[in-house]
């Protein structure tokens, strides 16, 4: 597999936010998204090669229950659903962050998907493969990047048009700097939104995001 980095750290961001979680950031990506925040993930060529084995050897020098598989764009690679199989067995809780433009079909149902459904700002607007509907389920978690006011009436309108019932867990993050967080609140309270407002909490820890280098440095 094409690996970015594997990291400790912690969840910034889902429901699981706050938490110590293990990263295993894979490379390359089939978007470009305008606010992208792990540009150096998009390209595979950037990878470094490993098998399964030895990102679980990698994985298990951590102390924590919680593991999120990410990218890049993770379901690009095959091996993607064995290694959520693997870690599963290994009794870990599994995330795995997806931009929701490839196919969700084939993965356990004990892994907890977060789908980024990407809003116009994003350039990559009309990427999520309508299919993957029938594949999320209630513990699972859809969020939308927001960079002002027309994509927030564009994750309200999906929304309310296409997730329905399928999850509660619905994350509403604004772009800083383009958007206050304070701003994007004021509409959802104003709309009474049945949403999570999703700050970075990462980015509060940490004032710079910081590339891991080589998973086995």
């Amino acid at each position: 597999m094409l690996v970015s980095e594997i990291f400790l750290s912690i969840q910034g961001e889902s429901t699981y936010v706050g938490i110590p979680c293990t990263f295993i950031r894979l490379a390359g990506c089939n978007l470009a998204c305008n606010w992208c925040d792990t540009t150096y993930a998009r390209s595979a060529e950037e990878g470094y090669e490993f098998g399964i084995d030895e990102i679980m050897a990698e994985v298990k020098k951590f102390k924590s229950w919680l593991v999120e598989v990410t990218g890049g764009e993770p379901l690009l690679q095959p091996e993607t659903r064995e290694l959520t199989r693997r870690l599963l067995a290994d009794g870990r809780t599994v995330l795995i962050e997806t931009n929701g433009s490839v196919s969700l079909e084939g993965l356990d149902d004990k892994i907890i998907k977060i789908v980024d459904i990407k809003c116009p700002s994003s350039g990559q607007d009309g990427s999520f493969l309508l299919e993957n509907l029938k594949y999320i389920t209630p513990e699972d978690e859809v969020k939308f990047v927001i960079s002002d006011r027309a994509d927030y009436e564009f994750a309200k309108r999906f929304m309310h048009e296409n997730i329905k019932n399928l999850t509660s867990k619905i994350l509403f993050a604004p772009v800083r700097p383009k958007l206050a967080p304070s701003e994007l609140a004021e509409w959802i309270l104003k709309d009474g939104l049945k949403v999570r407002l999703q700050v970075q909490m990462h980015s509060y820890i940490w004032e710079e995001e910081v590339k891991h280098g080589n998973p086995s440095s």
